[in-house]
């Protein structure tokens, strides 16, 4: 949610920056509902003043007077809350502005690349896909997932589950124990103001699953944990001597996926359903950017743990997400694809989502500002799963299981048939 203070002072400014990340508005009808938003708050105060004056003389024949001045007062207070309501809606579907390092370009062919980890693995035969060796394991059935419950589900069985398993207790146990993050098991539900909050709503509510509940009250499946993460300091005040808070939980996500038909419809790329183990930090606003940083280095440690070659981007102003001022995303190679993909992106939301939260500190000199809110892939847990199957496949068909989670497969060396 953008301050309406800062759009009036620095217009320009603002209009710049939003148009980098390729959306179309109408600015003259922001500007128009302001003007009118504080010309009824002027009227208003005059007609306070001038009734308060009227009250004061206790002069009786102006009585009649001060009765009309508060009919006069309610239908401006009337008009003012519909005018508050469009400008709020107005903005509340405008992203967030990107930082002044954010590459500046329509969509993800502007995307600069940083760094590369890791070495491509050459094989000596041509590598199949996670698909394909997992269903000739029998351990991914994408039929029956058809059958039971429709397109883009999976049901993941027997080693191939349990490696699934150990992936997220893996990555959980090291943001925990290395990495200072506090586990939280949350609720899978999230109310619409909460969505409001990390901005899923209003404007994407078309690519969320909602639950029908009885009456009025509205919920939904979660996209990402950071929704619910990031909604526990909602209506807050936090001493700054609390934060930086560092969170860290592995949940199923849900998404429709709405924009993707046709797009990697073969496998476990993109699903309905997924298991993501989700890094939220909630910081000084200030310390925004250092702590986007250390959450990204926080989700590299685990590719590099798993000695999974990735590379490392900053995404333009038409790549990064509605609540985004800066995101560093993290590809890992597919070899059946010969590309790398996304497998964690990381953002630093400034204080964008505080402001719709209304979730505030008080720094050292007793002021209230906003807090800044981060969150990161940590990683999604599937697309390890992949990660592994492909570049630690064998000419059999086997997947040799990587050191790093041998202990969580009961010292397990690989995964076949035999």
């Amino acid at each position: 949610m953008h301050n309406i203070k800062f759009i009036r002072e620095k217009f320009d400014e603002f209009k710049k920056l939003i148009e980098s990340r390729n959306i179309k508005i109408d600015f003259d009808q922001i500007i128009d509902l302001d003007k009118k938003n504080r010309n009824l708050i002027q009227k208003k105060e005059n007609l306070e003043k001038e009734k308060k004056e009227i009250s004061k003389s206790k002069d009786k024949s102006q009585f009649a007077r001060s009765k009309d001045i508060s009919t006069e007062i309610d239908k401006f207070n009337n008009d003012q809350k519909n005018l508050k309501v469009k400008l709020d809606n107005l903005l509340s579907s405008l992203p967030n502005l990107p930082l002044k390092d954010v590459p500046v370009g329509k969509d993800e062919t502007y995307n600069k690349e940083i760094e590369k980890v890791g070495d491509i693995n050459s094989f000596k035969f041509k590598p199949k896909s996670h698909y394909e060796i997992g269903e000739k394991l029998n351990m991914l059935d994408f039929d029956l997932a058809t059958k039971t419950t429709g397109s883009r589900f999976v049901f993941v069985k027997d080693k191939l589950a349990t490696l699934e398993r150990a992936i997220s207790n893996f990555m959980i146990d090291i943001h925990v124990n290395e990495n200072g993050y506090k586990e939280i098991s949350p609720p899978l539900m999230a109310s619409d103001s909460t969505m409001f909050g990390t901005g899923q709503l209003p404007k994407f509510e078309n690519d969320q699953f909602e639950v029908k509940l009885d009456g009025n009250d509205r919920k939904f499946l979660i996209p990402t944990a950071e929704v619910i993460l990031t909604n526990m300091v909602r209506n807050q005040i936090l001493n700054s001597k609390d934060l930086p808070m560092r969170l860290v939980a592995s949940t199923p996500c849900f998404r429709k996926e709405a924009g993707s038909y046709g797009k990697d419809t073969k496998g476990m790329i993109r699903q309905h359903q997924f298991y993501k183990v989700e890094l939220v930090s909630i910081v000084e606003n200030d310390k925004c950017e250092e702590e986007l940083i250390r959450m990204t280095d926080c989700a590299s440690m685990i590719l590099r743990k798993l000695k999974l070659p990735f590379r490392k981007i900053i995404l333009s102003t038409g790549d990064m997400g509605f609540s985004a001022e800066k995101t560093f995303d993290l590809e890992v190679w597919l070899p059946s694809e010969n590309k790398y993909r996304e497998i964690s992106s990381c953002s630093s939301c400034g204080s964008f989502q505080a402001r719709r939260m209304q979730a505030r500190y008080k720094n050292n000199s007793k002021e209230t500002l906003s807090v800044g809110t981060l969150n990161g892939s940590g990683l999604a847990v599937g697309r390890t799963l992949i990660a592994i199957i492909e570049n630690y496949q064998t000419e059999d068909g086997s997947v040799i299981i990587p050191d790093a989670l041998k202990p969580y497969m009961n010292n397990m060396d690989k995964i076949s048939n035999n």
